[in-house]
């Protein structure tokens, strides 16, 4: 037995008149403002590849998906690194271009790739450890804050356009 039931046990009975029905004002059909129209990000309002409609992005990624088949089913090491670069390069490339056409928000990726980017050269440099990670972290964060300001300015002050 729940609280309720109890408390409605131990209350004396009284009779309870029906409450008038609440009368709701017609809802007025409001066209949708432009900050809310401006705030979806559609899809064919994405920008378009600079090679136009050749589907080379999507060729760029099934041939990463046959060569990382083919490496696991032949244990090539070679073959898997090179599907891990070219998927890479697909979704790097797309990124870049909403990134940079102001339509999706792609901030964070493009730092961790310089940042990236940073390592892979300190490491060949044979920098010490504590000057890769030293490197590596000033170059995201000034990446960050250098990409979300290029997308303000490129999406019309929108910090951040998820979907």
């Amino acid at each position: 037995m729940g609280r309720r039931s109890r408390q409605r046990a131990s209350a004396p009975q009284r009779e309870r008149t029906p409450a008038p029905p609440a009368v709701r004002a017609p809802r007025a059909a409001t066209p949708p403002t432009t900050t809310s129209a401006a705030r979806r990000s559609r899809r064919d309002a994405a920008p378009s590849a600079p090679w136009g409609s050749f589907p080379l992005v999507e060729l760029c990624a099934l041939a990463a998906i046959v060569f990382g088949v083919w490496g696991i089913l032949a244990h090539n090491g070679v073959l898997l690194l090179g599907a891990a670069g070219l998927g890479s390069v697909a979704g790097l490339e797309v990124a870049i271009r909403e990134h940079f056409g102001g339509y999706r928000s792609h901030t964070f990726v493009l730092a961790a790739l310089c940042a990236v980017v940073t390592l892979t050269v300190l490491a060949f440099a044979n920098a010490g450890r504590t000057a890769m990670l030293a490197g590596a972290v000033g170059v995201l964060a000034v990446g960050f804050v250098g990409f979300r300001q290029l997308f303000k300015r490129r999406s019309g002050g929108v910090g951040m356009r998820v979907r």
